[in-house]
């Protein structure tokens, strides 16, 4: 019998994913504990409208993301930093300040964990930074390190 599992089950499946399963162990245990419901037409036609919807909401969020990456590859963002004679700074700059200074001065907010920084910036000077914003989208930053 064909069902379609409502959630993950170890073993047996994923959630939203059509399978063959034996007879007495769709009817006397995925259908009465509600893990899944049988594969007829209805079932199959609501499973491909929520299939469709989910991928045109990844689209829309692709999209935006794509829209963002364009407008920060045009940002230089500058951070002012106390700083030794020779150009090294007091500290470093880490990607939390970098995503902070990001939403006030541009209104644009980033998770500092999606801002890829080897280590912090330890010295003065332009550099550029990759953002993750979406599953294969990345946006560049310039950044400008300066003494202040």
């Amino acid at each position: 019998m064909k069902v379609i599992l409502k959630q993950d089950i170890k073993g047996v499946g994923k959630k939203d994913e059509i399978i063959n399963a034996s007879d007495g162990y769709a009817r006397n245990f995925l259908f009465p504990k509600g893990l899944a419901v049988e594969a007829n037409a209805q079932n199959m036609a609501n499973l491909k409208a929520k299939q469709d919807s989910n991928a045109y909401r990844k689209d829309q969020e692709k999209q935006e993301a794509r829209k963002q990456a364009e407008h920060i590859k045009k940002i230089m963002l500058t951070i002012p930093v106390k700083a030794g004679e020779n150009g090294k700074i007091f500290g470093g700059v880490s990607s939390k300040e970098i995503a902070e200074l990001l939403q006030k001065t541009h209104n644009i907010i980033v998770d500092k964990k999606k801002i890829d920084l080897k280590e912090t910036i330890k010295e003065l000077g332009t550099k550029t930074v990759e953002i993750k914003l979406y599953e294969g989208v990345i946006a560049k930053l310039k950044i400008n390190v300066v003494k202040g």
